[in-house]
């Protein structure tokens, strides 16, 4: 999975899929620094997943606060955050959003309720 405007390092080995959660009501920015010659930052809204590569020996650093300060309220070592090994199949995230989003589970055949967002 390459990323389109941060790509890790062209020396890099072993890259791994991350996933965060920002299960907070607050918007968080998520960081990661201690990668040499790689700067990764995204801001991430409440109830959003954020999936990423990045090297097992990162960081990421979860960053929240009001207005215009922010203030580090995690570090969690990005190879807790590992989902390449859960996954036994090739998994297309938009496919299975779309699915979930259209109310349809195929590997089912159930009819599910399409997902909405919290108010």
């Amino acid at each position: 999975m390459a990323q389109i405007f941060d790509p890790l390092p062209s020396s890099s080995t072993n890259p791994i899929l991350c996933c965060y959660v920002n299960a907070t009501s607050r918007i968080q920015v998520a960081r990661i620094t201690n990668v040499s010659n790689w700067y990764f930052e995204r801001v991430v809204f409440p109830g959003q997943r954020l999936v990423f590569e990045a090297l097992p020996e990162a960081q990421l650093e979860i960053h929240c606060g009001m207005m215009a300060s922010a203030i580090l309220s995690d570090t969690i070592p990005c190879d807790r955050l590992c989902i390449q090994e859960e996954l036994s199949a090739p998994f297309d995230l938009t496919e299975a959003t779309e699915r979930s989003n259209e109310g349809t589970d195929s590997d089912s055949g159930r009819t599910t309720a399409p997902a909405t967002a919290a108010p």
